[in-house]
């Protein structure tokens, strides 16, 4: 049972890297533009200049982003369950 992995060339800032990901091609392309215009911004802001600080800072606030989104679909998730609950008892 294998997987078919795609091959994808990517640039994140003006360097190539090449992807081999389960994703689709055009999954893999968006997210490393994400990250590139992360890394950008991090730079852009005046405050870091190392690309390799700047990268680190991205990939934080990234997972920052990770976790606030988990968190948000757990909430969800709950909602979701008590409001399910609380219409079954409605139509018992």
């Amino acid at each position: 049972m294998s997987t078919k992995r795609n091959a994808v060339r990517v640039t994140i800032l003006n360097e190539e890297y090449n992807i081999r990901s389960d994703t689709s091609v055009e999954h893999t392309q968006a997210v490393a533009q994400y990250v590139d215009r992360a890394i950008r911004q991090v730079l852009t802001s005046g405050t870091v200049v190392d690309t390799n600080k700047a990268a680190i800072l991205a990939a934080l606030q990234i997972a920052g982003e990770l976790f606030e989104a988990r968190d948000n679909a757990d909430e969800l998730s709950r909602s979701i369950r008590s409001l399910s609950e609380e219409t079954r008892e409605l139509l018992a």
